[in-house]
């Protein structure tokens, strides 16, 4: 699998994230295990690792390639006190850690893309699914799901995502040691969650922003329902994004694909 399950068990122990480590060859889908694992009672900090999925999840029901021996596919389960409305917070917490962490890779080529896609070179890098598990108001348990593309070529990746994605070794031009990013990956991840945790969401908002090259712009935001077309002005505290619509309206967007309008 390119990584030692008992080292990466022994590295992790005590760690906040990865205490509680499964390891999979193939899955299904880590966030499904994951989701599985929180409803059953699982901590805080349990992760789901795999070298390869078979109905990999991406963001509005896509498939997230997930060739075996190259890249990182990893579900974390988190408790946080937050109200559902604020869930959001999370991905976009996630988001922040990973960037951070690739930023060590290659620097001053990172940027994050709304909701909770990471770039690298303007090609996506890394994606994130959130799934909330509700116990009235209140979050019980939100599963992080972590796609991040690490040594897969260039020329693997499926002929409809080519042109739009990309991985670290290709960026970088060297191949990199899988079980040292798994473990930074949780360590930053940690990190960032108990910034979240200790003083609210405006350290990872504000990390956020200055990795956010679509805030400012004129951005096209569709989803399940609609398209719409606005300057992108920020987030709120809820991590949903706000824009200033065509008409001169503000409205704020909690779910959606956002992309930068290309001018001329």
């Amino acid at each position: 699998m390119g990584w030692s399950e008992d080292l990466l068990k022994e590295k992790l122990a005590g760690k906040l994230i990865g205490h509680h480590l499964y390891c999979f060859g193939e899955i299904g889908s880590t966030n499904d295990e994951a989701y599985r694992l929180g409803l059953d009672g699982a901590p805080e900090g349990t992760a789901v690792l795999a070298d390869s999925q078979s109905k990999g999840k991406g963001r509005m029901q896509r498939v997230w390639h997930s060739p075996a021996g190259a890249n990182i596919y990893t579900s974390i389960i988190l408790r946080p006190p937050l109200k559902t409305e604020a869930a959001p917070q999370i991905s976009l917490m996630a988001g922040v850690a990973v960037a951070e962490l690739l930023e060590q890779y290659s620097p001053g080529k990172v940027a994050l893309k709304w909701p909770n896609d990471v770039l690298l070179n303007e090609k996506k890098v890394c994606g994130i699914l959130a799934q909330m598990k509700t116990r009235g108001e209140e979050v019980d348990f939100v599963v992080v799901g972590i796609g991040l593309n690490v040594n897969i070529h260039r020329h693997e990746f499926p002929a409809e995502i080519n042109n739009f994605a990309t991985s670290l070794s290709a960026e970088t031009g060297r191949k990199m040691a899988r079980e040292e990013l798994i473990i930074s990956l949780y360590e930053n991840l940690a990190k960032w969650y108990t910034k979240l945790i200790n003083y609210g969401f405006e350290p990872i908002k504000a990390k956020w922003l200055s990795l956010a090259p679509m805030i400012g712009q004129t951005i096209e935001l569709v989803n399940f329902k609609e398209t719409v077309t606005g300057k992108a002005l920020g987030i709120d505290e809820t991590g949903a994004l706000m824009l200033l619509t065509a008409k001169g309206g503000m409205i704020s967007v909690s779910a959606g694909d956002a992309t930068i309008v290309k001018k001329g």
